[in-house]
């Protein structure tokens, strides 16, 4: 995809996300957006990684079969179900169901099926607790499904969501899955921007933009000794200790290459912007094993992990990386005088970070 395609991917999302919110406020319906595109991704990953997996045995549908080819195999091969399952979370690291699968979501919107509602209830607390190795747990927890927004009653809102569902069904439907990866994680950062000025907010709260990104990127890969040396050839661990949604982290993993990071660390005190974090790894082909978000405060240090004093166990980061929050509130109590961090060095006065 080129740079113009992709720039013309963002504006229909983002055309779509305009035309859909209606009476919603541009942060309100963000959640939805972002998370029905982060289904399609899911879904359609899956659903390449299942095909290539089954071989012969992935079944070929007719046109007027609006079933997906999953939810034919898993009728056909119960017994053989699990066995599949396991060896899918070894491939692809996670699992969806065939009836939480984008297609079968975007087909009930298609016929205003009563069942949208529930299934996609269903299938969001599915991927959040058990699809993955490692649960997500509140990854959609910014998206409320029995919001009055979406209407007074479980019928207005089902109804609401057919339409939502359909039209970004519609008007995504030509994006290939070879389309994905950094484009797609790229356009979702585009839309967050789009979002965030809507909103009254500054984009600069989301993510770092790409060309500051690259060169704060640049910095943290020279050879720490010798810069003149150039490039490190691998990081076992990188930090963002305010990483908003993971912008940063990213364009160092890109800059490093394939197999060039260990393992990818952030904090993010902001829950909404911590579960887009997330969803923006996996959109980036970030593998679930491969990073760590945590939702916490650094400066109030309650991520047990960083807090590790016995030499054996600390966990040391072959790179630092950060744009913190400009003028961010610092109003220290004396306790945190003991902390580690401050306790041979003292506190910095209560004042705005800048």
């Amino acid at each position: 995809m080129t740079e113009n395609n992709q720039t013309q991917l963002g504006n229909t999302l983002w055309k779509i996300a305009d035309e859909l919110r209606g009476a919603m406020n541009a942060d309100q319906f963000r959640d939805y957006m972002l998370s029905f595109l982060f289904l399609r991704y899911l879904s359609d990953n899956y659903e390449a990684a299942a095909k290539k997996e089954l071989g012969k045995d992935y079944p070929i549908l007719k046109d007027n079969d609006k079933r997906t080819p999953l939810a034919v195999w898993y009728e056909q091969n119960k017994a053989d179900v699990a066995e599949f399952e396991k060896q899918m979370r070894r491939k692809v690291h996670y699992v969806i169901e065939p009836s939480h699968l984008w297609n079968s979501i975007a087909e009930l919107a298609k016929t205003q099926s009563k069942e949208l509602l529930r299934t996609l209830q269903e299938g969001f607390k599915y991927i959040e607790n058990e699809s993955f190795e490692s649960t997500f747990q509140g990854l959609f927890s910014e998206i409320n499904l029995d919001s009055d927004k979406l209407g007074k009653n479980y019928e207005e809102r089902n109804k609401k969501l057919c339409n939502i569902i359909q039209t970004i069904a519609e008007g995504i439907k030509e994006l290939n899955t070879g389309d994905y990866d950094d484009y797609l994680g790229n356009a979702y950062e585009f839309l967050i921007g789009k979002f965030a000025a809507g909103s009254g907010q500054k984009a600069g709260e989301f993510y770092t933009p790409q060309r500051i990104s690259y060169i704060l990127s640049s910095f943290v890969i020279l050879d720490s000794q010798d810069p003149s040396k150039g490039k490190k050839k691998r990081l076992d661990n990188v930090l963002d200790f305010a990483c908003g949604s993971g912008s940063l982290l990213l364009n160092v993993r890109k800059q490093m290459g394939a197999g060039g990071i260990g393992k990818i660390f952030g904090q993010e005190k902001n829950i909404t912007t911590y579960n887009l974090a997330r969803m923006i790894m996996l959109l980036h082909g970030v593998k679930d094993s491969e990073f760590a978000i945590h939702h916490g405060d650094t400066l109030l240090n309650d991520w047990e992990m960083l807090n590790e004093m016995n030499p054996a166990k600390k966990l040391e980061f072959d790179a630092v990386v950060a744009n913190p929050p400009f003028s961010y509130r610092w109003e220290p109590s004396e306790a945190m005088g003991e902390d580690f961090r401050f306790k041979s060095y003292g506190l910095a006065p209560k004042s705005a970070a800048d």
